[in-house]
Formats: C-alpha cells, structure tokens, sequence
C-alpha cells in the first residue's frame, strides 16, 4: 500500500496518532528499545490534540487506514497549553538566530515527530517535514523544536531533514537540544 502524506481531516486520525505515540513513549519503552529506536518524550492527551488540531492540524503519513507518522504542528499560542512546549517557547523567545532575535519571527513549532517503527528509513521523517514546510513556510519563517539529548536518533533525523542546532535547554532534569529549520532562504529540499 503507498503511504499518503497530508493534514489531520478527522477525529479518528487524533486517535491514530494517540495510538502511535503511545506505541512509542519513552516511559513505555524498555531502555535497549530506547537506545536502538529513539522514542517521543512529551505526553499528550486527546484534549492537548484536539485543541492543536483547532488552531493547526497536524502532519500525518497514513499506510491505508493507519497513522503511520506524524509531526504535530504548534502555533505558539496553542503550544503554550503544555508544560513542556511552552517551556520551548519561553527559551525561544528570549534566543537569537545568526544576530535575529528569534522573538522577532513568525515561527512555528513541532510539537513531537512519530514515525512507526515498520515504516523507518523510508524517507517519512523527510516527507512530513516537506508537507509541513508547504502548509506552513508561507506564514511562518522557520519550524523550531527541541530534541532530549538521550535520543541521538532523533537528532541525526532531524539534522537529516535540514535542521541545525541553535542551543540547549533544561527541563525536567533533562537536557535538550534546540533545533531549526530556516524557511526564509533555501527551497525545501526533495
């Protein structure tokens, strides 16, 4: 079956993404699984997801019926609603970017990047992010998220998919790192 790339339409695509991030929650992985598959740290509730989905709907690659990737797209205002994501924006807000402060642009969050792991190496991480750059770059100059330094997978996928580093924060006793994706000068890349 080929996997299809788009926006959340629907209740039952929420749910698919709660099911795969559930799948794939750090805290519900042993830590072998951790070290080899990377994992999302942040939890979410369908309400959290409900109330992203109003204010942006989410990326998601579907194999039929199945949520088989996503990246959830957070608009500031929305993403303030989480501890940790408004944490983010805190240490966004008061960071500079090659001289700009990064309060200064209209940005964008990904509030957590999920692919299945029967669907890695295939490219989703790389296909959710050009979606998300199409349906977002034409209002926003940059996509920033944060990445828990115990999870060396999802940075080297992200760094993959043209982000840089731009900076560390500490929440939660952890260590993460911040991430960006500059829109404003180069296309997308395919």
């Amino acid at each position: 079956m080929t996997v299809v790339v788009k926006r959340v339409t629907g209740h039952a695509e929420l749910l698919g993404i709660l099911a795969l991030h559930g799948a794939n929650l750090g805290r519900n992985l042993a830590a072998a699984e951790r070290a080899r598959e990377g994992f999302v740290t942040a939890e979410y509730t369908l309400e959290f997801l409900e109330q992203l989905h109003r204010a942006a709907p989410a990326v998601i690659a579907k194999d039929g019926e199945t949520v088989v990737g996503y990246a959830l797209v957070a608009l500031p205002a929305a993403g303030r609603g989480h501890p940790l994501l408004a944490d983010l924006c805190a240490v966004i807000d008061r960071s500079t970017y090659r001289g700009v402060p990064l309060a200064t642009l209209n940005y964008v969050l990904c509030g957590q990047l999920c692919v299945a792991k029967s669907h890695r190496g295939r490219g989703l991480v790389a296909a959710l992010y050009q979606q998300f750059r199409a349906d977002m770059a034409p209002a926003c100059d940059c996509l920033l998220t944060d990445i828990v330094r115990d999870n060396p997978r999802s940075l080297r996928a992200h760094l993959k998919a043209g982000f840089e580093v731009l900076g560390e924060l500490s929440y939660g006793g952890r260590v993460w790192d911040l991430v960006i994706c500059d829109w404003r000068a180069a296309p997308a890349r395919r």
